[in-house]
């Protein structure tokens, strides 16, 4: 898996079992048999999907007397969103950008008889 903290996570959420996971325990912490259950495969697979989600940092586990409650790490989403809001912001500022220059243009240069939508 990728070394930096950012493609863990994208490559933990690229698979679908995970990312259901990731919104289930957005409800409250669960144990790997809780999150087992809506799913027809094996607690080891089941395991192997937390531990991929661990290893991104997206949860963390503990010991609760003899529960092991899957905690999710929500500050990691903190990271994804900062990398995500960049992005938006260049685009946008692309298509303010677009649009003036669209809006500069004079009405006979745009097709279908010069009328702008």
């Amino acid at each position: 898996m990728a070394a930096d903290p950012l493609s863990r996570v994208f490559a933990a959420l690229g698979d679908p079992t995970r990312r259901d996971m990731v919104a289930r325990l957005t409800l409250g912490d669960a144990t790997v048999n809780e999150l087992a259950a809506p799913y027809d495969i094996s607690l080891q697979a089941v395991s192997k999907h937390v531990r991929v989600l661990e290893d991104a940092g997206l949860v963390s586990r503990s010991r609760s007397a003899q529960r092991r409650p899957v905690h999710l790490e929500a500050e990691v989403f903190d990271l994804m969103t900062k990398w995500l809001e960049r992005y938006r912001r260049a685009a946008e500022e692309r298509y303010r950008r677009l649009d003036d220059v669209l809006a500069a243009l004079p009405d006979d240069a745009h097709p279908e008889g010069g009328a702008r939508p």
